[in-house]
């Protein structure tokens, strides 16, 4: 299962241009002809009208074919890989964009949370469908806006957001085991609230939220404290958090400022996960940890990525990377990497990246202009086609 959540980050994700590539980096290309479309098995049709989906803010792919897409307006699908999209909107939304959280689990099973604007950060709805779009039921949640995970079509974790402020965040842990139609708030560390605690500290930015199950979580983001990587860890449904102390900082970087961004944390099995920690010096890096034994322990892998930007964790032994020049590719737990470099400039107009194998990738951009276009990759990133421009 592999996600991609629309919203208004808790932490600014940083990218910055890569100068030198690292010396034991191996710098072979992919394969460059694509992929032919359209792939089989060919995925079932979906009744619902085709829009022109022209202001994509979101994506989030299933495989070569499938996927969510969220525009300002609209929460769509396509099974074409992108080239037509299907509005499957309820019928009483009428705005979207980035004010919305959201979690595609399957072609059937996707979320979409909204909140509540004259209640925030208390309250809000989350709109939830079993068939790909056709119906949706509509739920209050005692939150009004969080990083949203679900395991399977039943249980689910939140990282609500309760606000921030002076390098504090304030959050509230929930979980539900009927599909988001009722939560339960194990955890808070709101000091207004009358239950809070502070096992999980309120210093800190958090920026997001990785479940392994439903008693094991781990909370990560930023605390502006040079060599502290902000990690917290739950094995009691998130009632109680403690720190990780597991994750050693790379030779000479200990007193460089570090943090994790959004979505830079992922279990990708119930025992492989990844870690991306962005490295602050007197230039940026990332170093990547990996775990194979359900994140108890996290290896440094020998190479620190210049820059910083989008990740995409696929398997226990794939993921890539994009450090606002170049993508990084790996097919061995990131012990190496091949630097694809692509044949757009996407610079600053580079908004996300969304790949479902090391082969196929899409990536939304955004000009001065406000507008939005997708492309697309069959080659692991070095040549790219509009796919809505």
């Amino acid at each position: 299962m592999k996600f991609k959540i629309a919203r208004v980050p808790m932490i600014l994700l940083l990218v910055i241009s890569a100068c030198n590539s690292p010396a034991n980096t191996s710098s072979e290309q992919a394969n460059t002809n694509p992929t032919p479309y359209p792939l089989t098995p060919t995925p079932a049709p979906i009744n619902a009208p085709i829009i022109e989906a022209s202001a994509l803010v979101d994506i989030h792919f299933l495989n070569e074919l499938e996927g969510w897409g969220v525009t300002e307006t609209q929460i769509i699908r396509t099974n074409d890989g992108g080239l037509s999209w299907h509005n499957l909107t309820p019928s009483e939304i009428t705005e979207t964009g980035y004010s919305i959280r959201t979690f595609a689990l399957d072609a059937n099973h996707f979320w979409a949370q909204f909140p509540d604007f004259n209640n925030y950060p208390n309250s809000g709805f989350v709109y939830r469908t079993v068939d790909g779009g056709t119906t949706w039921t509509k739920s209050a949640t005692p939150f009004s806006t969080g990083d949203i995970q679900f395991l399977d079509s039943e249980n689910g974790w939140v990282l609500a957001d309760l606000g921030v402020g002076a390098g504090s965040n304030a959050v509230a842990v929930y979980q539900t085991s009927d599909g988001g139609a009722t939560w339960n708030q194990t955890y808070i560390n709101d000091p207004n609230a009358p239950n809070a605690h502070a096992s999980l500290p309120l210093g800190g930015l958090k920026g997001g939220l990785a479940p392994l199950n439903m008693k094991t979580a781990f909370v990560y983001g930023v605390v502006y404290a040079p060599g502290n990587v902000y990690l917290f860890r739950t094995d009691n449904g998130g009632a109680n958090w403690g720190p990780v102390e597991s994750v050693s900082l790379p030779k000479g970087t200990e007193n460089f400022e570090v943090g994790v961004d959004p979505d830079h944390m992922r279990f990708v099995s119930p025992t492989d996960g990844f870690l991306a920690v962005r490295i602050a010096g007197d230039t940026m890096q990332t170093a990547v940890y990996v775990s194979n034994d359900a994140g108890n322990t996290w290896a440094l892998t020998p190479t620190l990525i210049p820059g910083g930007g989008a990740a995409d964790f696929l398997s226990a032994t794939e993921a890539v990377l994009y450090n606002g020049e170049q993508f990084y590719i790996t097919h061995d737990a990131a012990r190496t990497w091949n630097i694809i470099p692509p044949d757009i400039v996407f610079g600053d107009m580079f908004a996300m990246m969304d790949f479902v194998n090391t082969s196929t990738g899409w990536v939304i951009t955004l000009d001065q202009t406000n507008h939005r276009s997708l492309y697309r990759t069959t080659n692991g990133g070095s040549t790219w086609l509009p796919v809505i421009s």
